[in-house]
């Protein structure tokens, strides 16, 4: 059932105080966030700050900006975070990985990050620039692991430290079960909280959470929700990252794919129509909230607020 015109929560304009993301999700109510990207060019920027306007009224919890392979977008990042931290009452967190940096220029990062006013971090070991499930090779002088970047982090102090959950499994996962060792050890490093990869069903996401909670780890994880706009795209995406896109929901989309000119827009709205049941059926079961990747718009998560009847 729709959540009955529920009023999204007031949380994202908070003083430096209690801006901590771990704190927010675990002790306020339902959380709601939004990832974006660093815009490529003029127009992407503009777009960017269109989405950003539109979702701002929703108060989310907060709003992340990834960070490129081998800090192919550390500057554009840095600056993007920045200007959200300074231009609108938005809870900003800048993404981090491992890849391509020493310890010291990822210190250098934090700094910039620091120097912005940005308090919450998502760290990421990161993907290979050849893809997820390319072989690892440690930059000299780098990380080679997720929990360490998080206890290097820890350890400097300064930080709410969010990463990364699979639901089905990180790619070069073993196990499902040595894919909940990893998330535990992150938490056990100084994790606060953690977000998803996208997924399709609701049953992946509660069975990622119960093997956590069996290892002794309490820390919220919130669901990541990628809408289906084209199916394609979606299930290459898919392949990369070890997430697989249900035969019914394939079938489902693929039967709104009739060729005529229409079709474009039904396959769309079908997708919008599954990603909100999915949401309901997170919130139902108990998910502390929704994390949305936006691709920089807002008009894909604006309708499915609008199935859930959630309100400004």
């Amino acid at each position: 059932m729709p959540v009955g015109g529920a009023v999204l929560p007031t949380l994202g304009a908070m003083t430096e105080d209690t801006a901590r993301i771990g704190e927010l999700i675990r002790h306020g109510e339902r959380s709601f966030s939004f990832e974006f990207f660093p815009p490529k060019d003029e127009a992407g920027e503009r777009t960017l700050w269109a989405a950003i306007q539109a979702l701002e009224p929703y108060r989310p919890t907060f709003v992340s900006v990834t960070y490129g392979a081998g800090g192919s977008t550390r500057d554009k990042t840095v600056r993007v975070t920045e200007r959200i931290a300074k231009e609108t009452s938005l809870t900003p967190m800048a993404h981090l990985t491992c890849v391509g940096h020493t310890v010291e220029e990822i210190d250098g990062v934090l700094d910039a990050y620091a120097n912005a006013g940005v308090e919450n971090v998502m760290l990421l070991r990161g993907d290979p620039p050849e893809g997820p499930r390319a072989d690892w090779v440690p930059t000299p002088g780098g990380l080679t692991h997720a929990d360490q970047l998080v206890e290097m982090v820890a350890a400097r102090g300064g930080f709410d430290i969010g990463v990364a959950a699979f639901p089905e499994g990180h790619p070069t996962a073993v196990s499902l079960d040595a894919d909940a060792d990893v998330l535990a050890a992150k938490a056990r490093a100084g994790a606060s909280f953690a977000v998803t990869q996208m997924f399709f069903r609701a049953e992946d996401y509660f069975a990622l959470v119960e093997r956590v909670r069996a290892r002794g780890v309490d820390i919220p994880i919130l669901p990541g929700i990628m809408p289906i706009l084209n199916l394609g795209a979606i299930r290459r995406q898919g392949e990369l990252i070890g997430t697989s896109v249900p035969d019914e929901i394939v079938a489902r989309i693929s039967a709104k794919a009739d060729g005529t000119p229409e079709s474009a827009a039904a396959v769309r709205a079908e997708g919008i129509a599954v990603a909100a049941e999915l949401c309901e059926q997170l919130l139902d079961g108990g998910a502390p909230g929704l994390h949305f990747y936006t691709l920089n718009r807002s008009k894909a998560t604006l309708e499915i607020f609008a199935k859930l009847n959630l309100t400004v």
